[in-house]
Parts: C-alpha cells; sequence; structure tokens
C-alpha cells in the first residue's frame, strides 16, 4: 500500500483515534464510507565487620555493571500481568511469596524497585540479575448478541514474553550507601488472529518500556533509613486494529514514543528486633507520546495517510508497604499492600499537526490495589523456601474494559527457593499462577469504546510465572567498612 505524508489530512471524516476503545467515524452526510479506530529479610547474625574504603577501578566496575543492567532492560519483551498496563516481575525472590514485604527488604536488593531505602540492609557491593518467564493464555469468545459472531473469537490473544531486571548496591561506609535499577515497570503484547469478530476493536497492542533508577540510601540511625533517586524512562506504544468489518480489512496504526522523567523515594522502620517495615513510592512520569497515524484509503480520502500525532500520558503513581517479621530463627513472616493510581491516567487528547485535538485515549481506569501474605523459611545455612498467596483489584471493570486489554481481578499463589552457593553466589527460583475471574466484555451503546457494532463476549485469562534471579557479592565480606566521617566544628 502506497502511504502518503502529509502535515495535515483534509478531514472528510471526523476520525477517533482512541487507541485502547473505539469509536465511529462521524461521516459527511456525502460520503458513505465509516471506519473505526480501536483501542480500545532482613538477615539477622553478628554484626557486619567492617571494611576498607573500595579503590577507583571498583567505581569503574560499578559504572559498567550499570551499563549491563541498562543494555538488559533494553532487551526485554513486556507482557502485562500486573493490573492495566504493568508488569509485577521484577523479582524472583520477592515473587515466591507472592511479592509479600516486598517493600520491607525481602526481595533482597530487587526490593529497591518497591522501596529504595531498603538497599541500606544490603552490606558491601552486590548485584542481583533476573529473568521471569510470563507465561500467559488469553481468550476473547463472542456471545451470539454480536453480529460478527460468524468471523469467530480472538484465538489466544496473550504472547509469551521474557522480562529482565537487575539490581545494584554498593555501601560506601557504614551511613551511606548507592544503587542503580533497570526494570521495565509496564508492558503489552496482544495479537488476536488478523481477520476476527472483533477486528474493528483490536488487531494487535504492543506497550514497552525501559526505566532506569539510580539510588542513593542514608542509614539515618539504628532504626530508620531512608532513599530516594531520579527516573528516566522510555515508552513506547503501537496499537493496529482493522478499518472495518469485513476479513482482509486494511489496517490503521497509531505508534508514539518518548522519554520523560519522575523519582522514586522510600523510607524502612526497625522499632524493635526481627521486624521491618517499610514504605515506598514510585511517582507517575508524564510521557508526551509522539508518533503517526497510518490509514488506509477512504478514511481521510481516497489514498492511504501517515500524519504526525501526539498524546500526554500520565502513568500512575504507586505506594508499596511491606512488614515482615521474624517468628523464629527459620521463619519470617511477610505482608503486603500496594495501590496504583490508575485514575490519574484519565482520558487523554491526541492532536494533530496543528494542535487541535482529532481524538482521545478514553482509559478512565479506576485506582489499583493488591494485598498479599507470604513466608520464608530457612531449611538450613543453604537452602530458604519461600509461598505465598495475594488478591489484585484490577483498574479495569466492565464499564471499560476492551478487547485489547480484558483485564480482571486475580488470585495470585506462588512457591520459591533460596540457595546459598557460598558466601558470595546465590540463587533464587519462583512459580506463580495467577487465577484470573472471567470477564465480560460489553462493547454497546454508551460503553467509551462503541463504534456502531455491538460487540459482547467472554474472556478467560490465566497466567503462569518462572522467575530466577543470580545475585552475586563482589567485595570481600571479612573486610571491615570505613566508618562514616565526622567533622568537628
Amino acid at each position: 500500500m502506497n502511504t502518503e505524508s502529509v502535515s495535515e489530512p483534509t478531514l472528510w471524516a471526523e476520525i477517533d483515534v482512541t487507541g485502547i476503545g473505539a469509536r465511529p467515524v462521524q461521516e459527511q452526510p456525502h460520503r458513505k464510507a465509516r471506519a473505526w479506530w480501536c483501542g480500545g529479610a532482613r538477615r539477622y547474625g553478628p554484626p557486619v565487620p567492617r571494611r576498607r574504603a573500595l579503590h577507583m577501578n571498583q567505581f569503574s566496575r560499578f559504572a559498567m555493571l550499570a551499563a549491563v543492567s541498562l543494555a538488559a532492560s533494553i532487551a526485554a519483551a513486556d507482557s502485562a500481568s500486573a493490573g492495566g498496563f504493568a508488569i509485577r516481575e521484577q523479582s524472583a525472590t520477592a515473587q515466591g511469596s507472592s511479592y509479600a514485604g516486598a517493600a520491607s527488604g525481602a526481595g533482597g536488593p530487587s526490593s529497591m524497585f518497591w522501596n529504595p531505602a531498603t538497599i541500606t540492609t544490603l552490606p558491601g557491593w552486590q548485584n542481583q540479575w533476573n529473568a521471569s518467564v510470563i507465561m500467559p493464555r488469553s481468550e476473547i469468545d463472542p456471545l451470539p448478541s454480536t453480529p460478527t459472531i460468524p468471523f469467530g473469537g480472538s484465538g489466544d490473544i496473550a504472547q509469551d514474553a521474557i522480562v529482565p531486571t537487575s539490581y545494584l548496591s554498593y555501601q560506601l561506609n557504614e551511613r551511606l550507601w548507592l544503587g542503580f535499577a533497570s526494570s521495565t515497570p509496564f508492558g503489552l503484547v496482544t495479537d488476536p488472529r488478523q481477520n476476527w469478530s472483533g477486528q474493528v476493536y483490536s488487531r494487535s497492542s504492543r506497550i514497552f518500556t525501559a526505566n532506569l533508577n539510580p539510588i542513593v540510601g542514608v542509614k539515618l540511625n539504628d532504626w530508620l533509613s531512608v532513599a530516594a533517586g531520579p527516573m528516566i524512562e522510555y515508552f513506547d506504544v503501537r496499537l493496529k486494529n482493522a478499518a472495518g468489518i469485513v476479513p482482509n480489512d486494511p489496517s490503521a496504526i497509531l505508534e508514539g514514543d518518548d522519554w520523560g522523567g519522575g523519582f522514586t523515594a522510600g523510607v524502612t522502620i526497625t522499632p524493635v528486633a526481627g521486624t521491618t517495615l517499610g514504605i515506598g513510592y514510585r511517582s507517575s512520569i508524564r510521557h508526551t507520546l509522539e508518533g503517526t497515524l497510518a490509514t488506509p484509503a477512504g478514511i481521510f480520502g481516497p489514498s492511504a495517510l501517515k500524519f504526525p500525532v501526539k498524546t500526554n500520558l500520565n502513568t500512575p503513581d504507586q505506594v508499596t508497604v511491606g512488614l515482615s517479621q521474624v517468628i523464629t530463627p527459620a521463619l519470617t513472616l511477610h505482608a503486603g499492600f500496594e495501590w496504583q493510581n490508575w485514575s490519574r491516567a484519565g482520558d487523554p487528547a491526541i492532536v494533530g499537526p496543528s494542535g487541535a485535538p482529532i481524538s482521545h485515549l478514553p482509559l478512565n481506569y479506576d485506582d489499583g490495589y493488591f494485598y498479599a501474605l507470604g513466608a520464608d523459611y530457612r531449611l538450613n545455612e543453604r537452602w530458604i523456601l519461600r509461598a505465598g498467596f495475594a488478591y489484585e483489584q484490577s483498574p479495569i471493570d466492565t464499564a471499560v474494559r476492551s478487547t485489547r486489554l480484558p483485564d480482571s481481578d486475580r488470585y495470585w499463589v506462588s512457591i520459591g527457593a533460596s540457595y546459598q552457593y557460598n558466601e558470595k553466589l546465590s540463587f533464587d527460583v519462583a512459580y506463580t499462577h495467577v487465577f484470573h475471574k472471567d470477564a465480560d466484555i460489553r462493547i454497546v451503546p454508551g460503553h467509551q469504546d462503541y463504534a456502531g457494532l455491538p460487540f459482547v463476549a467472554e474472556a478467560e485469562t490465566d497466567v503462569n510465572l518462572i522467575s530466577a534471579a543470580l545475585r552475586y557479592r563482589w567485595d570481600d565480606p571479612a573486610k571491615p567498612f570505613p566508618a562514616p566521617i565526622v567533622r568537628k566544628n
């Protein structure tokens, strides 16, 4: 198909570029064509010995490892398994207990994702590399009231993905830590059959992110630590849908990307030995997504068109609370709570080259909530076993649920283990099954995606997660740390 690039199309019809939902094109009286855009541990034991200051060549290795972390993050393939299009799989260690206590240090170095202040519980110089394999299954089956039901269901729209993350912590002295985290906090890949009954509402969807987060942590005293750091995030989106209901109709494609910035902050409190409370915050990031809208012939005129568009998308800010309690020297219990402010995503306008709105992204999500309980049990000096259960309340309900993201409330059941190979090297593995509640899709008059075609369906989803991690301590645990410098006036 030939594509003509123009600075501003002559609007023969007012197209509704929704990205997540879909709405009908408002036709001019003299035109017959109709088109749609669908969017639609704390460790207890002997005191840590002091050791010598690290040399400058070690700082070089620190920078090199941070660069490796960046490369791993950019290589990620994303598939949402948390509420909305968020990705929870940031830690194999924390996954073993269904992320209970993730903000109070139960995830080891990877707890930095939820609460950067947990870095002050990590002695010396450590790295943790995680890889999570997300294996979802999601099918949308139209009901008889859908006029296009002869064209069939979606097939399995979910795509398997590998999500790598990495974390680096570096203790300068007894009070000060530096860290670096690379992660993929948001992502989505859904790909139904090319021709199906809901093709005007979605053909494929892809969201990819890479987030970089340097951290500074300070241990103020024996019971209180704080940390904070900036976040730099890349966000890329590509949404595709059919321009009509007939099989093999051409597609319209919306795509754009942006770099944005935010921050993370947190606190850990240890009121008594064996009890740790952690509270972490990740800010919203405002992305000004700039890209293009490509439409087939017959939408804006007799020729295919491609023109620039942009929109402002706010990712949700997030508060995570974790509590870890040592019951016996072998048993530690964890609890967790998380709030994601998805309601701030709102209904952002999409504007054309002239700056005038031509459509919008009707997200209109509610807030999301996550509740978790878990436990660690130390079998011996080498093995730790984990288990956890969680319930997640999705920000998406029937009022806004789309064919692109048929999300629903879910239950998480997890098991995991850690193996300490030697004083420097350890390994973690975890398995989770996520039980989604069946989800109704009701794109009928009054639904934000409605495009003139009633689409009523049921969606069934479940997810299997397998994660593994390698944790390595670069310095010699036997060497002492320098005390912080205190100057007298």
